[in-house]
């Protein structure tokens, strides 16, 4: 089930893409997804107006490491021109530019950007063919399967994509009046891969490996982008890929195991944004790591009033301590 892709000239080693997302998809947390053998990662969505400006937190959001290849750049933005011109400024520092076509947040709507150009084809189309114009590298876009129940209108404006000479099309199976709710439609997704010739990689709703799969043979998309899912669960990249290869799924890693990944993520942290950045932003990280885990309910408390990654560190010491006394026998104790 697993088979490569290739995006105009870049060929990926995988069908299982990153999506950006907000807050997330941050250079440490890019770094484990590329570990676990992610096959194209993306940063953070990026404003083009705010790279114009200079926005002096922009330029974190495209820090990349050495040697992180391949990796998308993902913009919005509703005016052609800026947008051409952006993307072009872009391109020698990422393997291929994505374009936002379906962020929901009201704000981003409220501009005319994200989601709200589903609503504007012809708005769309200039954006795309601007971009796909000023670029050597591949143009790609992520939409959505319309703006509302009344507007779904993925099919048509994936084609309107294509004819703008995009290079692939990422969708997600919810509108945007759903935001995240609700179930994601996959057959719009099915719809637009027989709508297009070019590749097509589904989004919504994979939580496991048994998810990719069934959305690969009910949709006929040729990879998956994967968002929430892997929030907390960056194995399950490489779960994934192994199902897709064998027909084996792997059980879920051993809490050693996830402590080593968020001991690393931590670190990671610390390297690239320095200890207070780290110390606050790992608190959401700790929280989706954690789910399911024993005494995890106290452990979030913890987490989220520590004010150091020392004190995350010790939180991962206790759990560990606790988890070997259930093990022994002893009742599990987080004091």
């Amino acid at each position: 089930m697993r088979r490569e892709v290739t995006i105009g000239t870049l060929r990926l080693k995988s069908n299982l893409l990153l999506a950006p997302m907000a807050g997330v998809t941050d250079l440490p947390f890019r770094l484990l997804c590329e570990e676990q053998g992610i096959g194209l990662a993306c940063t953070e969505m990026v404003s083009a107006k705010a790279i114009l400006y200079g926005n002096r937190n922009t330029e974190e959001l495209l820090r990349r490491a050495p040697g992180e290849e391949p990796l998308a750049v993902q913009l919005f933005g509703s005016e052609p021109e800026l947008m051409g011109e952006i993307a072009a400024q872009l391109e020698e520092r990422f393997s291929l530019i994505d374009v936002n076509m379906g962020c929901p947040v009201p704000k981003i709507v409220r501009n005319g950007e994200g989601s709200a150009l589903m609503q504007e084809p012809a708005r769309a189309y200039e954006i795309l063919r601007m971009m796909v114009r000023r670029c050597r590298k591949p143009v790609t876009v992520k939409f959505r399967a319309g703006f509302d129940a009344a507007h779904r209108n993925a099919a048509e404006f994936a084609r309107m994509a294509e004819n703008a000479g995009v290079s692939a099309i990422t969708v997600h199976g919810r509108t945007r009046e759903q935001f995240y709710h609700g179930k994601a439609d996959w057959n719009i997704l099915r719809e637009v891969k027989q709508a297009v010739h070019i590749p097509v990689f589904g989004n919504g709703d994979v939580f496991c490996p048994e998810d990719a799969k069934r959305m690969l043979e009910e949709t006929g998309v040729d990879g998956i982008a994967l968002a929430r899912g892997v929030k907390g669960n960056p194995w399950l990249i490489g779960r994934t890929l192994h199902y897709l290869d064998t027909g084996e799924l792997l059980p879920e890693p051993t809490l050693p195991e996830k402590l080593s990944v968020i001991r690393r993520h931590i670190a990671l942290m610390v390297e690239y944004k320095g200890e207070h950045t780290a110390a606050l932003e790992m608190r959401k990280h700790l929280s989706w790591y954690t789910v399911g885990m024993p005494n995890s309910s106290i452990l979030r408390d913890r987490v989220n009033h520590a004010a150091s990654t020392e004190e995350l560190y010790a939180l991962c010491s206790l759990l560990e301590g606790a988890s070997q006394e259930d093990k022994r026998g002893r009742a599990p104790s987080m004091d």
